[in-house]
């Protein structure tokens, strides 16, 4: 009987060695390869948020202290640090960020869900493992049999999700809730977002002339900031591009042509490629066109003024981290009217600040391009700024 015993339970140990054992080492290869997967795939894409995250706050950083400069210097700043083209480059680099956040975000839920069905094969083949190892003590004893199939039927009433259930709420403050809505830029605001140095006096659509005359008029996005610069933009889109200008004209260094119809001219150098571009980039003459004589006005108006005038802002400059950020509230401020009353239309605004109004020696000079008349100070002469009023004051 002892022997007969003893051979029972070698049989025992061979079947299960054989058929059980098998099941539960594949098993335990599978749930490390998972471990590999989770720490190299999920952990991957967590790493590029938090990369994306820093250059963003570096640019917001850097918008709060040329906003600052821009308020105590009375807007004197480089082209390529203006307040307005560097809020245009925060929100194309906060769209860089959302994007990896709800790649990452959509990397995890599937993570998620793979582990779901996972954890429902980790059940299953528990399960059969079980049912194998009680063909193999199948021959033992009734007592036995009875102990192990009392095992088997505790196994067997466990569901396919149960541990996966209790994972999700032992660990329901870390996991990304899929029905929570994505986020989106309209949502977002940071430090200085809306303050009156980032706001365009004007902006919108002109068409420029290009300097070969075969090719004709373009059609390019223009803005007025309160910096008093003219930039020239491609497109008004901050997503697809980072918004970096083509050509920046700093007003009060430029000449401006008198308004004809629709059409006006400027004279100026290109300020976009810094201090050192600007002092060895040469004056040009270019020719814009509006939609209509009334849209020519409210350009002509606007530069006008911000070529002639000094900018002021009301706006106080918030921290990137200071706790009022942290809200995400900002208060909105408008930048003080442009003054178009009283001021005649056929004269230029002149570069070299108050001029004379009752000057004589002037000459002039007509560009095919804008059909009128851009007049410019002639030698030992004082120019005239076309304001009315004493010098200095507009």
């Amino acid at each position: 009987m002892n022997k007969g015993i003893a051979n029972s339970h070698l049989e025992t140990e061979k079947a299960i060695k054989g058929s059980v054992l098998p099941i539960l080492e594949r098993l335990h290869t599978e749930i490390k390869n998972k471990s590999k997967e989770l720490s190299k795939g999920a952990g991957k894409g967590s790493k590029e948020v938090d990369k994306a995250r820093n250059v963003t706050q570096k640019q917001i950083e850097l918008l709060g202290q040329h906003t600052g400069t821009a308020s105590s210097s009375g807007g004197k700043v480089d082209a390529s640090n203006d307040p307005y083209v560097l809020q245009r480059g925060v929100n194309h680099r906060l769209h860089k960020q959302v994007l990896e956040e709800n790649n990452n975000r959509h990397d995890l839920i599937e993570v998620q869900n793979s582990f779901s069905s996972f954890e429902t094969h980790i059940i299953h083949a528990f399960q059969e493992a079980l049912q194998t190892f009680l063909q193999a003590v199948g021959g033992q004893h009734e007592r036995q049999k009875s102990m192990y199939s009392d095992i088997v039927s505790k196994a067997q009433s466990i569901p396919p999700d149960f541990e996966f259930k209790g994972f999700v709420q032992r660990n329901n403050q870390l996991l990304v809730d899929p029905s929570a809505p994505k986020r989106d830029m309209s949502s977002i605001s940071f430090p200085n977002q809306n303050h009156a140095s980032t706001q365009p006096l004007i902006a919108g659509t002109l068409e420029r002339k290009s300097r070969a005359m075969i090719k004709g008029y373009s059609t390019f996005y223009y803005a007025v900031t309160p910096s008093k610069f003219l930039h020239e933009f491609k497109e008004d889109d901050d997503v697809r591009h980072d918004p970096v200008p083509e050509l920046s004209l700093y007003l009060p260094d430029c000449t401006i042509g008198a308004v004809n119809g629709e059409k006006f001219n400027i004279k100026g150098k290109d300020a976009s490629k810094g201090k050192v571009g600007s002092a060895l980039a040469t004056s040009h003459e270019l020719a814009f066109k509006a939609h209509t004589a009334a849209d020519a006005e409210k350009w002509f108006s606007v530069i006008k003024q911000a070529a002639g005038g000094s900018a002021t802002f009301t706006d106080s400059v918030s921290s990137p981290i200071s706790p009022a950020s942290s809200q995400g509230q900002s208060q909105e401020k408008g930048v003080a009217p442009v003054q178009t009353q009283g001021l005649p239309q056929n004269q230029g605004v002149g570069s070299a600040g108050p001029m004379s109004a009752g000057s004589q020696s002037q000459q002039s000079y007509n560009t095919p391009a804008s059909g009128g008349g851009v007049q410019s100070a002639g030698a030992g002469s004082t120019p005239t700024s076309g304001v009315e009023g004493k010098p200095g004051q507009y």
